[in-house]
This record gives structure tokens, C-alpha cells and sequence, in this order.
């Protein structure tokens, strides 16, 4: 892949379920040096992990990571990332991966698929990936999202549903839960942040709906690799550990 493109590693140390949860320990490394080594396998050229907590900060620059401080009022990583990229100096075409501080085990493969699948549709706002669901309590699970498509690989919608919805009560072919892993313009971002919020967004609690909702393209791609495991739980916590272990 010809491209550039940077990762951007939002993180913060407040979490409701797992209070510091970036710097808890996984197989002897805290997780935010798990995230920034994954990045470090692909192909950007540059990576940065935004955060607002000096704790984070240095267990980041120990291990050699770049770190930009950020507001502490942000509500989302989105917003981090637009702040991030203020500071940046960009072009508006440059590329940015959004990489969450609380996935383990993302593949470089992906982070170099999403960030070439937007390069390669110049028309899209944002790219993001999916990948199929196959089992029904994934299908039903609120806390995994799904997305559905059409034939130009364009988002349609996102939900928190089953989506879509079959009559048997079943998987119906054509579900698909996405992968929360983002490409974006750095022109999009500047934009964004500044976006009214929608109803939709509310609803579910997803803002790539505010996206959606504004008339902005989101590209989708069906991922080819297994992602890594998003860290929200305890019970997610330790199943990386037994992972990694």
C-alpha cells in the first residue's frame, strides 16, 4: 500500500465500569502500550496517542510513544481526534486512522485496509469496517452494533438492534456487527466536531449516525481479518488476559 496515513490513539483514564482502565495490565504491559504497539506494526507513519490525563501521558512516553494532551471536556474520541488535528497542521485530505485506547489485539492489517479503503473513495466522508455475524445472541446483543449497506459498499444505517430484522428470528443473511475502527479526512474532522447532534445519535447512542443524518458518506468494508477484542468489562478484561496468556 502506497498511501500515508497517521493513527491517532485517543484515551482517557475515566471509565464507569473500569476506572483506568488504559494503564490496567495485560500479560505484564498496560493496555495502552498494547494498543500503541499494534499501531506500530502498520504501515502509518506516524502515530499519536491523545489523552488528558498525565498518568496515561507517561506510561505512554515510556515506551517511546508520541503524546499530545488534550481538553478534558471532550465527549467523545472524535472530538479528541478534531482537537488532535487542529494542533496538526494537516492538509485537509491527509488521512487519520482512529484507533480506540481500549482495543487489544487490532491487527496492522486492518488499520492499513481502513485507511486505503477511504484513499480509494475520495466521494466517502469516512471509511469503517465489518465483519459477519453468525450467531444469534451476537445478533441480538444491544452492546454490538451492526450496520447494513448497499451495492456501492455505502453505509445505510447503524443500530444497536438486530438488523436486518428477520421475520424467522434468525441470523438473516446480509447481518453484519461493525467493527468500531474509523478512517477519516482531516477536512471531515474539523467539520464534525461541530456537527449538531441528531436524534439518532441519541437513540443509539452512535455517532456515526450525526454522519449519516447530515447527509455525509461512510464507507464500508467487510474486514479481512479478525479484529481485536474492545475492552468495556470486566468480563472483557479477562478475557484478553486469558488471550494474551
Amino acid at each position: 500500500m502506497s498511501i500515508r496515513y497517521q493513527i491517532i490513539i485517543p484515551s482517557r483514564y475515566a471509565s464507569t465500569r473500569l476506572p483506568g482502565k488504559p494503564l490496567l495490565e495485560i500479560a505484564g504491559k498496560p493496555l495502552i502500550q498494547h494498543v500503541y504497539e499494534a499501531a506500530r506494526a502498520s504501515l502509518a507513519e506516524r502515530i499519536i496517542i491523545a489523552t488528558d490525563d498525565e498518568r496515561i501521558r507517561n506510561s505512554a512516553m515510556a515506551v517511546g510513544a508520541e503524546v499530545i494532551m488534550t481538553s478534558s471536556h471532550h465527549n467523545s474520541g472524535t472530538d479528541r481526534l478534531a482537537e488532535v488535528v487542529a494542533l496538526m497542521n494537516e492538509s485537509d485530505d491527509s488521512i487519520i486512522v482512529n484507533l480506540q485506547g481500549d482495543e487489544i489485539g487490532m491487527p496492522a492489517s486492518l488499520l492499513d485496509q481502513v485507511a486505503s479503503a477511504l484513499h480509494a473513495n475520495p466521494d466517502r466522508s469516512m471509511a469503517t469496517l465489518c465483519a459477519p455475524i453468525t450467531d444469534t445472541a451476537d445478533y441480538n446483543n444491544p452492546n454490538i452494533v451492526k450496520v447494513v449497506f448497499d451495492n456501492r459498499n455505502t453505509a445505510m444505517y447503524f443500530s444497536r438492534s438486530p438488523l436486518p430484522w428477520s421475520k424467522q428470528g434468525d441470523v438473516p443473511a446480509g447481518a453484519y456487527r461493525h467493527i468500531g475502527l474509523y478512517a477519516y479526512r482531516c477536512g471531515f474532522l474539523k467539520k464534525f466536531s461541530a456537527t449538531p447532534v441528531c436524534q439518532l445519535e441519541r437513540s443509539e447512542s452512535l455517532e456515526q449516525l450525526r454522519a449519516l443524518f447530515h447527509g455525509m458518506k461512510i464507507h464500508v468494508e467487510v474486514a479481512c481479518d479478525h479484529p481485536g477484542i474492545g475492552i468495556d468489562t470486566p468480563e472483557d478484561l479477562e478475557k484478553a488476559r486469558n488471550l494474551i496468556r
